[in-house]
């Protein structure tokens, strides 16, 4: 079974890492267990999780404007 870590689980949505971050800290879309390897903590997403993270993204996630351009004086 291929697991995807959380760069690249954001990566293949077509979101930033920051932003599924904040849904995973919302709890908008399942959090899968932490492991531990190697002395790293490490979250690894199967591909179900990929998918409930792509149907969320498809029904709320609207790209935002981004930032505001500074006017120069």
């Amino acid at each position: 079974m291929k697991t995807y870590s959380t760069g690249e689980v954001a990566r293949l949505v077509g979101i930033g890492r920051a932003t599924l971050h904040r849904w995973m800290r919302e709890r908008k879309v399942p959090v899968p267990r932490v492991r531990r390897v190697a002395c790293v903590t490490v979250r690894f997403w199967s591909k179900s999780d990929l998918e409930k993270v792509r149907t969320y993204k498809a029904a709320h996630y609207c790209k935002g404007r981004g930032r505001k351009k500074k006017i120069k004086p």
